[in-house]
C-alpha cells in the first residue's frame, strides 16, 4: 500500500466506524486524516462530547476534520489532498462533488448484502427480520443512499440470533478484512464494480424511541425477543405497566429465547436500578 502512495481520508462517526478503524490498523491500513462530526451535547447536562472516532484519532495522533457542512470551501480544499476516501457508518450524505475528488474513488463498508437493507439501520432491521444469512458489501458510493456499484461482497451464515453489539462487531471486522483483501486490486484498476439490481432493493428506516415498545401479552414472543436484541444499544426494548396507579416504563436489559418461550432475565424499571426480572416481579407483589 505504501508503494502506491495512497493517501486515505476516512469518514466515520459511530462504534461501527471505530471497530473498522481498529481492525484496519491491525491489517496495516492507516488513514491519513479522519472526517467526523463536530462535538455534540450529550447527557442530562448536555456536555459537549466528541465522537468515538475523534477520540481514536487523538489517541493515534491522526489529523481529524470536523466540518459542520461538507460543502464548505475550506473543507473541500483540505480534503482534496487525498486520493482514496473510505466511508464506514458516517451517517451523512456526501455530496457528489466530494465523492469525485479522489483518484481511487469513494468506497464504503456496508453491513448488509446490498441491495437488501439500504438506509440508516441495516443491522437492526436484519435482526428484526430474523436473518440468518447476513453479510457485508464493499461498494463505490454514488450520490444516492447505498445505491452505488458493488466491488465485492461476503455472505455470512449465522448459527444463532445475535444482538446488535455482536452483529455490529462481526460485520465491521469482516468488512475490514474484505476491504483489506480487495484494496490492492482496486488500486491497480483490476476490479470493475457491478451495478446493483435495484429492483431487489429493500430499505430501512431510522428508529424512534417508540419503536422499542413491546407488548408482553399480545405480541409474538420471538418478535419481542428479536426486538430486544436489535435495540440493545438504542432505542432499547421496553414494556409499560401500571404500578401504584401510575404507568411506568420497564427496559429489558437481558433475555433468552428457548423452546419458543421468551424469558426475561434482567430489567431496568423507571426510577430504579437494574435488577433481575424475578426481583422486579417480587417487588410488584
Amino acid at each position: 500500500m505504501q508503494n502506491e502512495q495512497i493517501k486515505i481520508a476516512f469518514f466515520g462517526n459511530s462504534v461501527f466506524s471505530l471497530i473498522v478503524l481498529k481492525e484496519l490498523k491491525n491489517l496495516g491500513i492507516f488513514p491519513d486524516v479522519l472526517v467526523t462530526s463536530p462535538d455534540k451535547p450529550q447527557g442530562r447536562k448536555m456536555i459537549l462530547t466528541p465522537s468515538t472516532t475523534k477520540v481514536w484519532a487523538e489517541e493515534n495522533s491522526i489529523e481529524y476534520l470536523t466540518p459542520t457542512k461538507l460543502g464548505e470551501p475550506e473543507f473541500i480544499k483540505k480534503i482534496s489532498n487525498y486520493n482514496l476516501f473510505i466511508v464506514a457508518s458516517y451517517g451523512k450524505i456526501i455530496p457528489k462533488e466530494i465523492l469525485e475528488i479522489p483518484k481511487f474513488k469513494t468506497i464504503n463498508i456496508h453491513p448488509s448484502l446490498l441491495p437488501k437493507y439500504r438506509g440508516p439501520s441495516p443491522l437492526q432491521q436484519q435482526i428484526l427480520d430474523g436473518e440468518k444469512e447476513v453479510g457485508v458489501t464493499i461498494m463505490q458510493i454514488d450520490e444516492q443512499v447505498d445505491h452505488g456499484p458493488i466491488i465485492i461482497q461476503k455472505e455470512i451464515q449465522l448459527e444463532d440470533f445475535l444482538g446488535f453489539n455482536d452483529l455490529q462487531e462481526k460485520l465491521a471486522k469482516e468488512g475490514s478484512i474484505l476491504l483489506a483483501d480487495v484494496l490492492p486490486l482496486w488500486i491497480k484498476g483490476k476490479i470493475k464494480p457491478t451495478e446493483q439490481n435495484h429492483t431487489e432493493a429493500t430499505f430501512t428506516k431510522k428508529e424512534t424511541k417508540e419503536d422499542g415498545l413491546i407488548n408482553m401479552i399480545n405480541d409474538d414472543q420471538l418478535k419481542n425477543y428479536l426486538k430486544i436484541l436489535a435495540f440493545e444499544h438504542w432505542p432499547v426494548a421496553y414494556f409499560e405497566m401500571e404500578k401504584d396507579g401510575k404507568k411506568i416504563k420497564v427496559i429489558v436489559k437481558k433475555a433468552t429465547f428457548k423452546e419458543n418461550e421468551l424469558e426475561i432475565l434482567r430489567v431496568l424499571p423507571e426510577g430504579k436500578k437494574e435488577m433481575s426480572y424475578a426481583d422486579f416481579l417480587r417487588g410488584l407483589k
